[in-house]
């Protein structure tokens, strides 16, 4: 340290001199706020979002409707990863479609995937698997039993 003339001949003063202050309260408020909102948020998106059932029931009833109306295209990208590469959107129809009206039934769950039953008006039922995989996807269909 250097020796000499100082503008102010007092060492600095401390800055902390009070006895420290421990703030448990605090901390426990911040953290089981935090732990609050967590909560919240899950419940929340299951509120806007929909369960899983709703979901795929959804989704099923939007590919059903595009097909309905030739839009091929939307169809096509409501499909899982794997169906996607097997069809070429001018095969989802041929592959998915039946004759008559589609009804869909209640939503069954199936482990990872949820079953979406749809009874035909020509009198057949079929079922669309529906998984999730970035959001529900229809990922094939297979005759009721």
């Amino acid at each position: 340290m250097s020796s000499g003339p100082f503008l102010y001949d007092d060492d600095p003063a401390p800055l902390h001199t009070g006895t420290p202050r421990r703030r448990p309260a605090l901390l426990l408020a911040i953290f089981g706020g935090t732990a609050a909102f967590a909560v919240l948020m899950v419940v929340l998106m299951t509120v806007v979002r929909g369960s899983g059932e709703e979901q795929a029931q959804e989704v099923a009833g939007v590919f059903l409707k595009a097909l309905a109306q030739d839009d091929t295209q939307t169809a096509h990208e409501l499909l899982c990863q794997e169906e996607r590469v097997r069809l070429s959107p001018e095969e989802v129809a041929g592959a998915y479609l039946r004759e008559g009206t589609p009804e869909l039934g209640p939503v069954r769950d199936d482990g990872d995937a949820r079953l979406v039953p749809v009874q035909w008006s020509d009198g057949t039922t079929t079922e669309l698997t529906v998984i999730g995989e970035n959001g529900p996807r229809v990922c094939g269909v297979s005759a009721a039993g």
